[in-house]
């Protein structure tokens, strides 16, 4: 039954797309063509230049704050002409304006960056094209979903210009700092505008999930079984699932907030002082909205993580001219990965007063999605290993993204022990882990994806020595920032503390900050290689060819071309898994998937 439903929809959606196909002669407007436009293609490219811009903003506020704490007290002209005489009065920092940046790059990287923009480029661009579909199951709700994604964006952007300024509460915006208007600038107005953003991120993501989902289970060309999809649509599809089940309950903590903040319930006050006035909440606990957080928030590390390492693995496999190693295991561990990703939210919580034995069972499921992620990392080592390694600029992006991976992991050991984490519990060793296992992880699969991808996205090719300078001084420069904070960590030094100047035991480490901000603004400035790469290479890069990285895979079957429907003539049929690379016996190094099987051949797969 299942896969007549299947068949159906498939000749339905190829129907309905070859009608719209031939229909192609007909002139589309400006409007329907560029900003409300319904083709993946289009979509994902809005995503993407959306998702930049707003790095661009969180990288220019990481760079204030940590001026902030390597030269605490320092005058900076550029810091009052950015933030004007209210929050930056002679170019000195206001302490409310520090938290607020924290709290605003932070909730830009994870949700705006790293979530948006990596699902939503990557997962709109390689899905249809990848799976062998003409588009999105539903180009008017893949639409829908880039626009929530911008009115959201606008949204939290609009709220850094309020008088009052924006929330200020960390990214986690945690009760009751949050949940009390009064308590500070930052948990006024900025605190609802921040949540009114949220509310729609995520409306815009879980349009975007389901759509992919039924785009992956529906749409496959002929020959496309579920063992024959490349690795990265494995990891969009488990990511769009992960987005599914743990978003809403996100939502459901923000309207509890919301009712709190403006209604007079108390889900998460009781018992709090405000300039020694007693407040009229009783009962509530702020525990409850860790709980909804986390059992979000951990699932959102692997909603960042996932599409990188699904990147990674078709460009390991494409520049080292071999085989993915181990393709049923890495599939496997996607799934064992988005599984316990599930059951391990309270390795966030050790520090609340948890019950022992509580803990001891999240240090144990913890500890065991380490195996699943080493899989991964070991099969990636593998596959690179007598490899014929084509150096791209995407290739050394994903193998910058092995290195960051298991570094970032490595300490996320010693954070998975209730025990140890008592320690190093809300330092900068916490900061330096996350940074380097899913921010830099997450950007180094971004970075890599649209080198390698950028042929498909803009037709041309970017600059492949411009991409060499931007990989070293972001490799070495982000491990600059990020690797010594584990050390202040380890000292005991606080994170999300404005200044450290009135803790003496703090001095002997005034360096160290030095050089973490020394090479935060000197990485920052790098980047600007990249957005001149980038932007240049879009209007006047040289033109691409067909299949510029000899790849197996069914994009690299549609023309060089802005066409509706992705393929001009019959979809293509596929015959064999997208990993042949190498094969003994065949003329070429690489044997795409719509090349048909000869007798005696074995696929790959393992069909």
């Amino acid at each position: 039954m299942g896969s007549v439903t299947n068949s159906a929809l498939e000749k339905e959606h190829l129907v309905h797309h070859d009608h719209v196909h031939h229909d192609d002669d007909h002139e589309e407007s400006f409007i329907t063509k560029y900003v409300f436009s319904q083709d993946h293609k289009t979509i994902s490219r809005q995503f993407l230049i959306t998702a930049v811009i707003m790095a661009v903003i969180a990288m220019t506020m990481s760079v204030i704050f940590r001026m902030q704490l390597a030269w605490p007290g320092e005058k900076f002209a550029f810091v009052n002409a950015l933030l004007g005489d209210k929050w930056a009065k002679d170019g000195i920092l206001d302490p409310n304006m520090y938290l607020a940046l924290v709290t605003i790059h932070g909730t830009i990287m994870v949700f705006f960056v790293l979530t948006g923009g990596l699902s939503g480029t990557f997962s709109n661009l390689l899905i249809p094209y990848q799976v062998g579909a003409r588009d999105m199951a539903s180009g008017f709700l893949n639409m829908l979903s880039y626009w929530f994604f911008f009115v959201s964006s606008c949204i939290m952007l609009a709220s850094c210009f309020i008088d009052d300024g924006p929330a200020s509460g960390g990214w986690t915006i945690y009760p009751p700092l949050s949940a009390v208007p009064e308590a500070m600038p930052g948990s006024k107005l900025g605190m609802t505008m921040w949540l009114i953003s949220m509310t729609i991120f995520v409306v815009s993501s879980l349009l975007g999930s389901l759509n992919y989902i039924i785009t992956i289970f529906n749409l496959r060309a002929k020959g496309m079984t579920m063992t024959r999809l490349p690795l990265t649509i494995w990891a969009f599809l488990v990511t769009a699932i992960l987005g599914v089940l743990s978003f809403p309950v996100l939502v459901s903590a923000v309207a509890l907030l919301i009712m709190d903040r403006s209604f007079g319930t108390s889900f998460y006050l009781s018992d709090i002082y405000i300039g020694g006035r007693p407040l009229d909440n009783v009962g509530g606990s702020p525990i409850l909205f860790e709980h909804l957080f986390w059992f979000l928030g951990h699932p959102e590390v692997y909603i960042v993580l996932l599409p990188a390492l699904g990147i990674t693995s078709e460009i390991i496999a494409t520049n080292s001219r071999k085989p993915i190693f181990g393709y049923r295991a890495m599939i496997g561990s996607i799934l064992a990965i988005g599984f316990l990703s599930f059951i391990v939210w309270g390795h966030h919580m050790y520090m609340t007063g948890m019950n022992p034995f509580l803990g001891s069972v999240f240090v144990f499921t913890t500890l065991l999605i380490a195996i699943p992620s080493a899989v991964k990392a070991f099969n990636y080592i593998t596959t690179l290993w007598k490899g014929n390694l084509q150096f791209t600029p995407a290739m050394l992006f994903s193998i910058g993204l092995v290195s960051s991976f298991i570094t970032g992991g490595v300490t996320g050991i010693i954070l998975a022990d209730s025990t140890l984490d008592i320690n190093v519990h809300d330092t900068y060793f916490v900061v330096a882990h996350f940074h380097i296992v899913m921010g830099l992880s997450a950007i180094f699969g971004m970075f890599a994806g649209v080198y390698h991808w950028f042929p498909k996205l803009f037709l041309r090719m970017m600059n492949k020595k411009l991409g060499y300078v931007h990989f070293w001084t972001t490799l070495v420069f982000a491990y600059g920032t990020f690797f010594p904070q584990h050390f202040l960590g380890l000292a005991g030094v606080p994170r999300r503390y404005y200044t450290n100047s009135n803790f003496p035991m703090f001095d002997n480490l005034v360096d160290i900050n030095e050089i973490c901000t020394i090479s935060a603004i000197l990485g920052a400035l790098a980047q600007g290689i990249f957005l001149f790469n980038f932007f240049y290479s879009m209007f006047r890069g040289e033109k691409a060819p067909q299949n510029p990285w000899n790849s197996n895979t069914l994009e690299w079957t549609t023309p060089m071309a802005n066409i509706h429907g992705n393929w001009p003539g019959a979809l293509p049929v596929v015959h064999r898994w997208p990993y042949d690379y190498s094969k003994p016996g065949k003329e070429k190094d690489f044997v795409p998937q719509t090349v048909p099987l000869e007798d005696g051949e074995q696929d790959g797969g393992g069909h």
